[in-house]
């Protein structure tokens, strides 16, 4: 068989590669390398068998072929091979011994080169080292080795910032804490042309900085860049394409602007029905809104869909959770994590689903779970805090808040926390600075979800005999929200104990209008509508009283 006839047959294969005709592609790949006994051409059908999902087959014709020692590529793809076939500790054998150290140095390794290239090769190719390294991570953790893991992904990504599913298995699998993703990112070595990589990373990590920081973000990938190949002429923008918005609406859940999430996602999904991260805050925003029907009809065509997948059944879980059927929420949440143990929101799903029975021990048995596997995540060890604070196990409660805290120091609802422990243990100034903290990080304009942090720092300033300061709280709460019964009993409260009495028999009023069988607001009414009339009589009568209160 003549050269150009060879050459020919290798066109043939390659282009019945990339119409996914893989049968034909492994039988002129198997004539090709029998008249070459070229390492290139043997490579070349071993890819073609690896992709007619012929595993065994393909991963012992690299084997037999000897060059798996020497060449990177083979020694790839034959562990490729056993990734597929689930034997992993031969897997972790044939990619062979190296070291990694806790910043995702690579020590200790005695790779080989890549010596025959893809005759077809793309003109900017992923380091090999990089998808080595990916592969290793995937392999200990499906045996459970996360530690290894993470430092494996680390390395991934360190050798070639190309490698974005290392990223995306560090993120979604909560295996690193705020501080370590921004520290990485810092460390990545991106390309000059790269930039707007760097930029979209940046928007896919955890987004507690401020607005102004995080919009900057999503605006230097949205800018139109011009093309300075044809002057005059701009390239196309990532301003509408579909993850950095389904980032933004993540951002926007993250801020408590659930609304504006939700019609985010919704638009998106009605462009990509199929986009998975985009789905699972689009869930997240139609729970926190109430959104029951909606999160039935996301359950039922999700499941439909993806039957296989841990999404499809925590989507269902959501829908009972939202109709307060919690035996069933908790029983779709446990087949999420059936199907899938590294999915973080089932997890945290099935403990809320006991906590919301106040069912503790489970309740914490599943964040403790979760906190274990996600140590990136601090939401389990912040609802480990809560679980304890509903029990008035304050000083345990604190702890793990604290836990909390340095997983991820710029969650305000952490500090929030915070400080309603410091206030149960009647610490008021302490639970003061902690409020004021909470305020100082909120990323964005104050929304609804922070008016019961506005009403926690104005009832700790009344304690600490603060009252026009804790008016001023209390009424900036009302500004968000109008219907809130403490703000106004502890409003009208305040106002009593300056003796202005009009406006607490004002504000008592207002609060029974909320709920009209109050028993404190119904008993400070009456008291405060007989110092009114005493105040005529006995000027000292509401000196005495507020002594009394406080």
């Amino acid at each position: 068989m003549r050269e150009e006839q060879i050459e020919k047959l290798r066109g043939v294969v390659r282009d019945c590669v990339s119409k996914h005709l893989y049968s034909s592609a492994i039988f002129f790949a198997d004539k090709v390398a029998a008249v070459t006994a070229d390492p290139a051409d043997i490579y070349m059908q071993a890819q073609a068998l690896y992709l007619g999902r012929h595993y065994r087959r393909a991963f012992h014709l690299l084997n037999a072929s000897q060059i798996v020692l020497r060449d990177l590529r083979f020694r790839y793809l034959a562990a490729k091979c056993l990734e597929e076939l689930k034997e992993w500790d031969q897997c972790l054998l044939m990619l062979g011994d190296a070291k990694v150290d806790e910043h995702g140095n690579i020590t200790d390794t005695k790779e080989c080169s890549s010596m025959y290239l893809d005759k077809d090769g793309e003109d900017r190719e992923i380091n090999i080292i990089s998808a080595i390294c990916f592969l290793r991570g995937k392999a200990y953790e499906a045996l459970e080795n996360r530690a290894q893991a993470r430092l494996w992904y680390k390395a991934a990504i360190r050798a070639d910032p190309l490698c974005y599913e290392a990223l995306e298995c560090l993120i979604e699998g909560h295996m690193l804490s705020c501080e370590e993703e921004t520290n990485l990112l810092a460390t990545l070595q991106f390309g000059p042309e790269d930039g707007w990589l760097s930029s979209f990373y940046s928007c896919l990590v955890k987004k507690y900085e401020k607005e102004t920081v995080v919009e900057t973000k999503f605006r230097e990938l949205e800018v139109e860049v011009s093309n300075t190949k044809t002057p005059g002429k701009s390239l196309s923008t990532l301003k509408n394409n579909t993850d950095l918005l389904a980032c933004k609406a993540e951002y926007y859940h993250q801020c408590g602007e659930y609304q504006k999430c939700f019609e985010l996602t919704s638009i998106l999904l009605e462009k990509d029905p199929f986009h998975l991260k985009c789905t699972l805050v689009h869930l997240a925003a139609a729970m926190e809104l109430g959104h029951s029907n909606e999160l039935y009809l996301m359950s039922c065509n999700l499941v439909k869909d993806y039957p296989q997948k841990a999404l499809s059944w925590f989507a269902v879980g959501c829908y009972y959770y939202c109709i307060k059927k919690y035996d069933q929420s908790r029983r779709y949440y446990s087949k999420a994590t059936s199907l899938d143990g590294t999915f973080a929101p089932g997890w945290i799903g099935y403990g809320n689903a006991y906590a919301a029975q106040e069912e503790g021990d489970q309740a914490m048995s599943a964040y403790r779970t979760a906190a274990r596997l996600f140590p990136g995540c601090h939401l389990p060890t912040l609802y480990i805090g809560m679980e304890y604070m509903r029990t008035h196990s304050f000083k345990l409660a604190e702890q793990f808040f604290m836990q909390a805290q340095a997983v991820c120091s710029s969650d305000p609802l952490v500090y929030n926390e915070l400080g309603v422990v410091a206030y149960h243990m009647k610490e008021y100034k302490k639970a003061v600075w902690w409020f004021e903290k909470t305020l100082a990080q909120v990323p964005s304009s104050l929304s609804e979800m922070w008016e019961p942090t506005l009403v926690n720092l104005a009832h700790a300033l009344r304690k600490l005999k603060k009252y026009n300061e804790a008016i001023i709280y209390y009424e900036k709460a009302l500004a968000l929200s109008t219907r809130s019964l403490s703000t106004y009993a502890g409003l009208a409260y305040t106002y009593h104990l300056q003796d202005n009495f009009t406006a607490a028999i004002t504000h008592y009023h207002k609060a029974l209008w909320i709920k009209a069988d109050d028993q404190f607001c119904t008993e400070m009414l009456t008291l405060a509508l007989k110092d009114e009339c005493q105040l005529g009589i006995n000027p000292k009568v509401g000196i005495v009283r507020s002594q009394l209160f406080s």
